[in-house]
């Protein structure tokens, strides 16, 4: 079972199944929610997916008019994942959270970028990526 953990270790999340879509999203909740120019997410069902600890949430109408909630470690602060209403009962995981260094170097690979127009001017395109509004 994949899992990933916050930056102290005590907050978590695993999934099962199939990973839904993988993606690079340069909107600008995510380039906040980071702190960085883009996020890397992989998306997977929220049916097999487990978190570890109490995460911590906040939630805001996103980019697309849908509120979206962003889950966190209450003690160090890391986002650990979102969802709401654009992604129905799939859950968003930050890749980067990921603790198997084969899954963002392999599952994680995005293969679309969400809100392309968004990127940061000298970041290229992904090779092999699709562009795409957003996830709905």
């Amino acid at each position: 079972m994949p899992s990933g953990s916050c930056f102290c270790g005590e907050t978590g999340v695993s999934y099962t199944g199939d990973v839904a879509m993988k993606a690079l999203c340069h909107c600008n909740d995510c380039k906040k929610i980071t702190g960085s120019v883009f996020s890397t997410n992989i998306v997977v069902p929220g049916e097999g997916f487990e978190v570890k600890g109490s995460p911590k949430s906040i939630s805001k109408t996103a980019d697309t008019g849908n509120e979206i909630t962003s889950y966190f470690c209450g003690n160090c602060g890391t986002t650990l994942y979102r969802d709401g209403a654009s992604f129905g009962t799939m859950k968003v995981i930050k890749a980067g959270v990921m603790d198997d260094a084969d899954i963002i170097n392999g599952t994680a690979k995005p293969d679309v970028e969400l809100y392309a127009p968004l990127r940061t001017a000298w970041q290229p395109k992904l090779d092999g990526s699709a562009d795409k509004q957003s996830m709905s």
